[in-house]
């Protein structure tokens, strides 16, 4: 199959990485409106060359790896492939996408979330192995074709990818608390030390527990930005619920319950346990 990728970041460049590790793609192409970016997947030879709208167009399937709302942005160039070409979408939140994908293509459109991904962006933040073992959410396969919903269960499958399906509703609630939500913490962790009187003398502290709270906080703040409003409801409600969880250490420390603190981080002990 002939492969097309949308966006040669992270996501774009390590999936064109797996399908050529494990011979899925006789030809993978890349299209990206950052020259830079197109100038970089050459050099790591990400893709083999750098197509025009109408040659990516041609591809057996296309994989749109850019920001949700610049995935909602290209669907209606899509418009005109062939009922044999499949699409798939790597955005982070899935609602917004199937809501405005056109009539014309929601049989060919796959929409799918790889619970995967790095602080980094860029085709030099792109890896081997971030697929692989990693979980995929396909949302709402009872609308597409056969063809494509079948063809995009053998890709996954082929790179070694834990397949989930779900609603895309249900994935965006989900999606907030294990993806979503940590950001927001983590960027309001960050902001806290920032705003300490002299931030340095915390940081030359800093262990392994608060490299691994903050590192995410180094991702890009505009995809983030996008990701908090396209997920508005879901984000409000969850910060809800952590900001209550939150008011309870605090009355467990004023009032000193030092017991039942101690069941309360047992309880969340047990997470690691589901994991």
């Amino acid at each position: 199959m002939k492969f097309g990728i949308v966006g040669l970041g992270l996501m774009g460049g390590s999936f064109a990485k797996a399908i050529k590790k494990y011979g899925i793609s006789s030809s993978v192409i890349g299209y990206d409106h950052n020259e830079q970016h197109q100038k970089q997947a050459l050099e790591l030879e990400l893709v083999e060359k750098i197509v025009q709208l109408d040659e990516l167009l041609k591809c057996d399937v296309i994989v749109l790896c850019i920001p949700v709302n610049a995935i909602v942005a290209f669907m209606p160039v899509l418009e005109d492939i062939s009922k044999d070409t499949t699409i798939i979408d790597f955005g982070s939140t899935k609602k917004l996408i199937v809501d405005n994908i056109p009539k014309k293509l929601r049989k060919n459109f796959i929409p799918a979330h790889p619970m995967t991904g790095t602080e980094k962006f860029g085709p030099k933040a792109a890896i081997d192995g971030l697929y692989e073992g990693k979980t995929i959410v396909l949302c709402d396969l009872d609308i597409c074709n056969e063809l494509h919903k079948n063809r995009a269960l053998d890709i996954f499958n082929a790179i070694a990818m834990r397949i989930v399906q779900m609603d895309s509703a249900t994935h965006d609630k989900h999606a907030c608390f294990i993806s979503h939500l940590p950001h927001a913490i983590s960027y309001a962790l960050a902001n806290t030390v920032m705003t300490h009187e002299d931030p340095k003398d915390i940081i030359s502290l800093a262990g392994g527990g608060f490299r691994d709270m903050s590192r995410i906080a180094k991702s890009s703040s505009r995809m983030w930005t996008d990701i908090f409003k396209q997920n508005r409801e879901n984000m409000l409600n969850s910060l809800d619920e952590f900001e209550d969880q939150m008011k309870l250490i605090r009355t467990m420390i004023q009032n000193e319950q030092y017991e039942d603190m101690a069941k309360w981080m047992d309880k969340a002990n047990s997470l690691h346990d589901i994991l």
